[in-house]
């Protein structure tokens, strides 16, 4: 793969659709660490396909999943069980994405159960205030990653339900979109990888199916201040109730 001036829009394009091959795609994050055209085009493609990643129809969940998956919840969450059209997640596609399956091959039964773990951990934690929305953040196999707890303004705080393997020059980014028109807002960065409360950008109010994602971008976090590594996790918030 040759790198000039006059392909950086297609290969940004194809990296954030996740085209390449995984020695092309590591090739594309190493360049962007030098090369700020093509930071800002990778970052440019994936707000141009961003609509592929919030125009997604919900899916119905199964009835027999559902109580199955309450059989198996700790008895301390007591609180009403949300119907299946209320929690029934938005699925990422692959236009956000850096993998050739593409997040769309995420299992709904997964997210489903992911979200209700969620629930259920909500709740049995004793907290002076209240987090607006709760995300369940997801890797493309399904399996959950991280719950992002979002307390609205500039506050949110993040619990990593899995060990990360971060190069010693990478940082893990955590990011939302409030809204098409602002694009996509970084909440700040997870030093050593670990569980953190964040203060970003005073933000507004955090919606139901709004988007959380972790990036992996080059050390002192991305220099677009736009998504311009790979995904690590993602998910769409519910309110809390």
């Amino acid at each position: 793969m040759k790198l000039s001036a006059d392909n950086l829009s297609h290969i940004a394009d194809e990296y954030v659709l996740g085209l390449l091959s995984e020695a092309e795609a590591a090739e594309v994050e190493n360049e962007i660490e030098r090369n700020s055209a093509l930071a800002n085009a990778v970052a440019e493609a994936r707000e141009r396909f961003l609509p592929l990643d919030t125009n997604i129809d919900p899916a119905a969940v199964s009835p027999d999943l559902w109580d199955s998956i309450a059989t198996r919840l700790p008895e301390q969450a007591t609180a009403a069980e949300p119907s299946i059209a209320s929690v029934s997640p938005r699925v990422p596609m692959a236009g956000n994405d850096n993998a050739r399956t593409g997040w769309r091959a995420t299992a709904i039964s997964a997210v489903a159960a992911s979200l209700m773990l969620a629930v259920g951990l909500v709740w049995s934690m004793a907290r002076v205030a209240e987090p607006l929305v709760v995300a369940v953040l997801l890797n493309e196999a399904g399996e959950v990653q991280a719950v992002v707890e979002d307390f609205g303004n500039d506050t949110a705080s993040i619990r990593l339900l899995t060990d990360f393997n971060v190069p010693a020059d990478r940082t893990m980014q955590v990011w939302t979109l409030p809204s098409r028109e602002m694009g996509p807002m970084s909440l700040g960065l997870l030093e050593d990888a670990h569980s953190a409360r964040l203060s970003g950008s005073t933000l507004p109010k955090p919606q139901d199916a709004q988007l959380y994602e972790i990036t992996l971008e080059q050390a002192g976090g991305s220099p677009t201040g736009r998504p311009t590594g790979p995904i690590l996790a993602k998910g769409f918030a519910k309110l809390a109730r």
